[in-house]
């Protein structure tokens, strides 16, 4: 029996609101979904596809957010790890071992390994990246609808002319990251 291993990536670092997301993907060896790549590098339309596969067919899946809350407070680097504990914590089976897209991996009580651009070379995180990047943009929808001005379908929270525009104009909303320097200069 071969090692049970689980990708992991996260969605919603860089942007200047909403929660960041987590995903953990445990997939069959070989996994049997075609097209897993990079969610920056798909489409609206196939990442939406390929979680319904992932979901489908994967051995086990989690996302898990952490907060704007827990982001202003304990920063983005911490949070983003949280929120990749939580998804992996929330599989049943529990994986053997991680592997985790990036530089750090979290605390998991497990054996975890960081690989630079594994969200484009490891099929699992491939599929973790896919999960967080559709639940967080979903999540971001939400918030269109609630703070409609702001643009969050188009940019997703990230820093382009049209939110920024919309910070200065409307000044924060209670999703925005008030740790990020862009909203505390738009909080003044």
């Amino acid at each position: 029996m071969s090692l049970v291993v689980c990708g992991v990536d996260e969605a919603g670092r860089g942007p200047l609101a909403g929660p960041v997301f987590a995903a953990a993907v445990i997939l069959d060896d070989p996994p049997r979904i075609d097209g897993l790549a990079d969610s920056k590098k798909l489409t609206p339309r196939r990442r939406d596809t390929l979680a319904e596969q992932i979901k489908s067919h994967a051995v086990c899946w989690a996302v898990a957010s952490a907060t704007v809350e827990e982001i202003d407070t304990i920063n983005i680097l911490q949070a983003s790890l949280l929120a990749m504990r939580r998804a992996v914590m929330a599989l049943t089976p529990q994986p053997a071992a991680i592997v985790v897209d990036g530089t750090q991996v979290p605390q998991v009580g497990m054996p975890a390994r960081a690989v630079i651009r594994g969200d484009a070379t490891v099929p699992a995180i491939s599929a973790a990246s896919i999960l967080a990047k559709v639940a967080r943009d979903a999540l971001m929808l939400e918030l269109h609808a609630v703070y409609p001005d702001y643009g969050f379908d188009r940019h997703k929270g990230y820093g382009t002319a049209l939110h920024m525009a919309a910070l200065r104009r409307l000044g924060p909303t209670p999703a925005h990251r008030r740790s990020f320097a862009p909203v505390r200069a738009a909080t003044k």
